[in-house]
């Protein structure tokens, strides 16, 4: 019997009633959980003071010349440069058709001057060469006399004339083609009243 008493005894002391220790302990309980919503409440009063304070430090920084927001920036460059996307690919298409045409300007110019004839003086005739990039092209004579001006004109096509031609006519081709573009390339010729004069002068001289 004693064993069983001291067993009853034990279960008793080991058996608690939690509303009785709630209601023994309200007030500590109480006191317990207003420290710790007061305590959270100051923790998240000062986070919120930091965030605000660090808020205010990025708008500071990211803020552009005009007052705008970091975002109204991003926004305002990332249509500039869609604009400028746009313009460059139309001044691609543009520089593309203005080397398609450039290559069709005349680029290569030879030019040759004579004086086919001995009672003229000086070289006042000429033999020009106008070529493209593909060799596509004109060659203009001009023959000047006293009293009569004549003027030829011979379309080339891929460095080959439609005619033949004179010595003049060639050699200003051959400048043309040699010339580096958008430069012309010149000659002059001995006129014929030089030359006389030199044939005389070498007969003379008996050579």
């Amino acid at each position: 019997m004693t064993a069983v008493r001291l067993a009853d005894a034990q279960r008793r002391t080991l058996e608690i009633d939690p509303t009785a220790f709630v209601d023994a302990n309200l007030t500590v309980i109480v006191l317990g959980l207003a420290v710790a919503l007061a305590l959270t409440i100051a923790a998240l009063a000062i986070t919120a003071r930091r965030a605000a304070r660090l808020e205010r430090r990025l708008e500071g920084i990211t803020r552009g010349e005009d007052g705008r927001s970091l975002e109204a920036v991003l926004e305002a460059h990332l249509a500039k440069v869609g604009r400028l996307g746009t313009e460059v690919d139309r001044l691609a298409g543009r520089t593309a058709a203005l080397e398609s045409d450039g290559r069709h300007a005349f680029q290569r110019i030879g030019l040759v001057r004579f004086n086919p004839f001995e009672d003229t003086g000086g070289n006042q005739s000429f033999a020009l060469a106008l070529l493209d990039a593909d060799e596509d092209g004109i060659v203009v004579s001009s023959l000047h006399a006293r009293g009569l001006t004549r003027i030829y004109a011979k379309s080339m096509t891929r460095g080959r004339p439609e005619a033949t031609l004179s010595d003049e006519e060639a050699e200003a081709v051959a400048l043309a083609k040699s010339a580096s573009l958008g430069r012309a390339a010149l000659a002059d010729r001995v006129d014929a009243g030089e030359r006389t004069g030199r044939d005389r002068a070498a007969e003379r001289a008996g050579v």
